[in-house]
């Protein structure tokens, strides 16, 4: 296992100090720059009092693309076992 490694992250104008696995750096930088950026979509979209409104915003979008996510593997998942059923059948129809 290698080094631990030191990196900072700014997050809304906070200093973010974290020890990570070398191999966590680049997705943890393009979470950064993502939330970032998402921020300031916020703030440029809505009349933000705070930074916490931003924020909680930022991690709504974020949980709502993971549910959503989640729903659509479900039901792909679903409909492949259907289709697995379907194939199964017919295999079995042809053996006979």
């Amino acid at each position: 296992m290698s080094e631990p490694l030191k990196i900072k992250l700014t997050i809304a104008d906070r200093l973010y100090p974290l020890t990570i696995q070398a191999d966590q750096e680049e997705g943890l930088r393009k979470a950064s720059k993502k939330i970032e950026e998402m921020i300031k979509r916020f703030e440029k979209s809505y009349a933000v009092r705070d930074k916490q409104d931003v924020l909680a915003m930022c991690a709504l979008q974020f949980a709502a693309q993971v549910a959503q996510k989640d729903l659509d593997d479900s039901s792909g998942q679903a409909a492949m076992e259907i289709r697995l059923k379907a194939l199964d059948q017919l295999l079995d129809i042809s053996t006979k």
